[in-house]
């Protein structure tokens, strides 16, 4: 059975080291004002021990420089495009046609990436940019497994294939949206988002026959965030998928945070790994059941079982998991204790799971005592009131650093 590489997002060293902790093969990031995720991008010094420690561990790192570029753009994409050849990223993810020239030009020995923004949803399109200079096509997320089949049919045999399986989905045609341009004046095509599909609205209808009249239009009481998706969720079509041929599958957010990112690499990392050990005892409800942990939206396949899926929008506009919450993370063991940076507030009595890389199921126990980590008194309770809040606990395992822990709420 073929090999699927697990991609993930990583917005800072600290996620990167995250996500490989919990199993991606390789992360991508993105560079300050060119890639599409512009508020969290990891600077030119964070970049290169990022790289540095992915390849020690022989992983890998793309970098987006994904934005529509502007004339004005190209001397910075020069230039970025320069200190990434020099810094020996694996590959470059790019939409724009000129900037493909650029990377050709001046990193001639980096794989190029053709995004998602640049709406391939055909062999022939994934066909002309492998001609262009391409090693990898990541698919407009509008399509269905049948044309995804078709592709892998009769694409160039050396050009790789990647999808999205987990995350957000935009409201506009692959991530290309001019909506939240108009309503605030930041790009989401330059980077800026402002997410304005996540927005209430209120929507009227002028009546025929008494100009003036507006008359409201409504779903239901909470039928006013119209434009706000589900998040994409295939864990459950991973079969499907490797068995296609895809080569790579990308959890979407550069965003996230570490308890997120932990939770979401380490199902897929055991989905995969369990179904390429044993095919005929697949069985996703464990995996879902620990996605459900995370804050989301509801989960959604989108267009990938059926082209005509109505079940992909939220009119909620909530975020889901009233349940569970980032508790901490490990930071060493001191004799029989674990030393952790907690996140939110933790009490004696408190249940909290202990993620473990590699295992589907979490170690679940109480806190029967804490420590203030400075005095080694015992506590009672201890808040995040300030950065890097430590405390002492006892964990029934062996623990890493890095680790993460949910709290149950």
């Amino acid at each position: 059975m073929k090999n699927i590489e697990l991609l993930a997002p990583a917005g800072s060293f600290e996620k990167a080291k995250i996500a490989f902790m919990y199993g991606a093969d390789a992360i991508y990031c993105g560079t300050p004002k060119l890639s599409l995720r512009s508020r969290s991008e990891l600077q030119d010094n964070e970049l290169e021990k990022t790289i540095k420690y992915a390849h020690s561990l022989g992983k890998r790192v793309h970098v987006a420089i994904n934005i529509y570029a502007w004339d004005e753009t190209y001397e910075e994409i020069k230039k970025q495009v320069k200190e990434l050849n020099d810094l020996k990223v694996d590959a470059i993810i790019v939409a724009d046609g000129g900037v493909v020239d650029v990377v050709r030009e001046y990193a001639p020995n980096t794989e190029i990436h053709i995004s998602t923004q640049a709406n391939t949803v055909s062999y022939h399109t994934c066909n002309f940019w492998h001609r262009n200079g391409a090693k990898r096509i990541i698919l407009g997320r509008e399509l269905n497994k049948e044309q995804i089949k078709d592709i892998m049919k009769n694409k160039s045999e050396d050009i790789d294939i990647e999808i999205f399986a987990h995350g957000a989905l935009c409201f506009g045609y692959s991530g290309r949206c001019f909506l939240s341009e108009f309503l605030s004046g930041r790009s989401g095509n330059l980077g800026d988002c402002a997410q304005s599909c996540r927005w209430a609205y209120n929507v009227y209808v002028e009546e025929t026959n008494n100009p003036g009249n507006l008359m409201p239009v409504e779903t239901d009481e909470n039928g006013t965030y119209i434009f706000s998706s589900k998040d994409l969720c295939l864990i459950k079509e991973i079969p499907e998928i490797i068995d296609m041929g895809i080569d790579s599958i990308k959890i979407e957010g550069r965003l996230k945070t570490e308890y997120y990112l932990a939770t979401v690499i380490n199902a897929y990392r055991n989905a995969i790994d369990d179904y390429i050990q044993n095919p005929n005892e697949f069985k996703p409800e464990k995996y879902i059941k620990e996605l459900e942990k995370t804050k989301t939206r509801g989960l959604t396949t989108f267009y990938f079982n059926d082209r005509n899926n109505k079940d992909f929008q939220d009119y909620s506009g909530r975020q889901y998991n009233s349940d569970y919450e980032f508790g901490g993370k490990v930071i060493e063991e001191v004799e029989d204790k674990v030393l952790i940076e907690i996140r939110n507030k933790l009490s004696i009595g408190d249940t909290l799971e202990l993620i473990i890389p590699n295992k589907v199921e979490p170690l679940q126990f109480n806190i029967d005592i804490l420590w203030d980590s400075e005095t080694l008194e015992e506590i009672k309770t201890v808040n995040p009131g300030r950065a890097e809040q430590k405390v002492i606990l006892k964990i029934p395992e062996k623990v890493e650093k890095g680790w993460i822990i949910r709290r149950k709420k």
